[in-house]
């Protein structure tokens, strides 16, 4: 299922449970132990917590009851909305919820062989680029014998408080999940890449083309098994978690677990009909407070929709927190969607394939200019050429790129609070990073501005996301912080249609050697640009017209892509020559005009 897993803190779990079963003793995990510190970041906050194991709750412990479901998980006593809404979003998803719950079968509590259970489980998420396996005991934290965090309808079943006590294992306490972003734990659980969607700012309750065409993007997204969230933006504290009076909450995830175009209509006329309702369904992870508002759980809308149809959607009249709106209604009241896209890289895929690049590097403050890779955003003129650069190419005349920004997670540190990338504040890890068009043969650091060409958003989130169309031709992101001299370790993802070569820029300028003495060393540096060179035309040895231009200087050449099937074209090419001797000439190599 893994090319490659990493045993999270080194330890394995086949091999720690078979110990247990030669013992006979039931796991106790060392390096997440049943104590305060595996709950809090400085001292208790509810009481005193008693650690049990399943079977000390119930008779007839499972790790599923009836399968899996979003209406399995109810939040508990912590502030991790954003965590059990992806889970709700995850259970939705076997392929992916098997990912996360890896042998889920050899795992389950088998009651005809009560000697094969040894207090240990496994999970698995995908963290900076690589999927971990986090092992676990199943000791889980009680107040008067009743579960304190995540927990499921059923209380003979465990799945959910195990996976959160496995994520907050990750995070370092139960407490660093108090508060968090919701596009993180669904990357976590997929490898996938998250899009946030400002509703408010692309107008989307009062332009119709513009949410028609994002409800069509987010019916792909669902139907091709990525995950959604949603929420109310809360603008102050007041405003947290303040229900409306259409029965939402601010400042709440909810977790997206159905889209569909919905006939309405009864009998032969709903096939007939071409009218259809763009449906979009939500779960609140409380398990209860749901819209109150048109198509509602026992609104009369329904008496619009076929008996069968509400089967096939599963329509109920509970107060279980999931519901159905209209796409319409929906733009209405939230503010912010997160696109979660599994993004496919198989060449068995019926579906579009994507290549992917993937770098890893780091923000490093160094006094030495050439050697410092922490430069700032682009405001501080003086040191963003300093940071980072990787260049790849877009082969096609146009393309679509997607870039994927991520720094590492610094959250998990219990001793010293949340950390520095999420909730307490710090401005670290804030960062932009910016796509330059240059010259097709660059191969050396860039120590000059380009023109602009695409850029990202600043904001204060572990992953930055864009999506852009360009076209023919080489281009350089330079990841940065927002401001100068933070450092961090960060992960490059570039997604194009064709493989893009994408590579880190290490050199500053042409090396020297023991020969450049005698042979010359680069005098100038000349940077040649043919832009809108009008009125050129070629033909191949078959007549054809498919034009292109070569620049030559000192044996090195630049040729442009060849524009197919058109006879004046205009070139845009740039070529960076470092010249030893820089009163020969530079050769522009044409077609004749027109």
């Amino acid at each position: 299922m893994f090319t490659s897993v990493k045993a999270f803190e080194g330890q394995q779990y086949s091999t720690l449970k078979r110990q247990c079963l030669q013992s006979g003793l039931l796991f106790e995990d060392p390096r997440f132990p049943a104590t305060d510190d595996s709950l809090f970041y400085q001292g208790n906050r509810i009481g005193r917590v008693v650690w049990k194991r399943p079977r000390e709750l119930c008779e007839d412990p499972h790790l599923f009851v009836d399968g899996i479901s979003a209406h399995d998980l109810h939040q508990g006593q912590l502030g991790n909305c954003w965590f059990v809404a992806a889970c709700s979003s995850l259970a939705s998803r076997e392929s992916l919820w098997q990912k996360v719950i890896p042998d889920w079968k050899e795992q389950e509590w088998d009651t005809e062989k009560p000697d094969s259970y040894a207090g240990i489980f496994h999970f698995r998420f995908w963290r900076f680029g690589e999927w971990v396996d986090v092992v676990i005991d199943d000791r889980l934290p009680t107040v008067d014998n009743q579960l304190v965090y995540c927990h499921s309808n059923d209380s003979n079943e465990f799945w959910s408080a195990l996976v959160e006590k496995a994520y907050a294992k990750v995070y370092g306490c139960y407490e660093a999940l108090d508060g968090g972003n919701t596009a993180d734990a669904l990357v976590d659980f997929t490898g996938g890449v998250s899009e946030p969607v400002d509703l408010l700012e692309g107008q989307m309750a009062t332009d119709e083309a513009a949410r028609n065409q994002l409800f069509e993007r987010v019916l792909k997204v669902h139907n091709r098994d990525g995950l959604i969230s949603c929420s109310i933006r809360a603008t102050t504290i007041e405003d947290m978690e303040a229900r409306l009076d259409c029965g939402l909450v601010k400042g709440h995830a909810y977790a997206v677990t159905d889209v569909r175009k919905v006939r309405l209509g009864h009998g032969l006329l709903a096939f007939f009909k071409s009218e259809k309702l763009h449906m979009i369904r939500m779960r609140n992870p409380w398990g209860e407070k749901e819209w109150s508002g048109p198509w509602s759980d026992s609104s009369e809308e329904w008496n619009k929709v076929s008996k069968s149809e509400r089967e096939k959607l599963g329509v109920t009249v509970q107060d279980d927190g999931e519901f159905w709106m209209t796409f319409d209604d929906f733009c209405q009241y939230f503010t912010d969607l997160i696109l979660c896209r599994l993004i496919n890289t198989s060449y068995l895929s019926i579906h579009k394939t994507w290549e992917e690049e993937v770098m890893r590097g780091s923000w490093v403050h160094r006094q030495d200019p050439l050697r410092n890779r922490s430069g700032g955003c682009i405001n501080h003129k003086a040191t963003f050429l300093q940071n980072p650069q990787y260049v790849f190419d877009v082969k096609k005349v146009e393309d679509e790129v997607l870039i994927c920004l991520q720094q590492k997670e610094k959250r998990a540190t219990p001793k010293e609070g949340k950390g520095e990338n999420l909730a307490i504040g710090f401005d670290i890890h804030r960062w932009h990073f910016l796509i330059l068009q240059v010259e097709l043969n660059r191969k050396y650091r860039m120590h000059s501005a380009q023109q602009k060409v695409a850029g990202s958003i600043y904001i204060n989130s572990r992953c930055v996301f864009l999506r852009k169309e360009l076209k023919e031709g080489r281009y350089v992101i330079i990841p940065t912080t927002f401001d100068p001299a933070q450092q961090g370790d960060f992960l490059l993802r570039v997604f194009t249609d064709v493989p893009s070569d994408c590579k880190e820029l290490t050199l500053d300028e042409p090396p020297q050697t023991c020969w450049t003495g005698m042979c010359g060393y680069p005098q100038l540096v000349t940077q040649v640009h043919v832009l809108n060179a009008e009125g050129l035309q070629g033909q191949d040895s078959n007549g054809a017209v498919n034009p292109y231009v070569i620049i030559t200087c000192e044996g090195e050449r630049v040729r442009s892509p060849v524009h197919k099937d058109m006879r004046c074209p205009n070139f845009d090419i740039k070529g960076l020559f470092y010249r030893k001797k820089p009163k020969e000439g530079i050769h522009i190599e044409a077609p004749p005009p027109c």
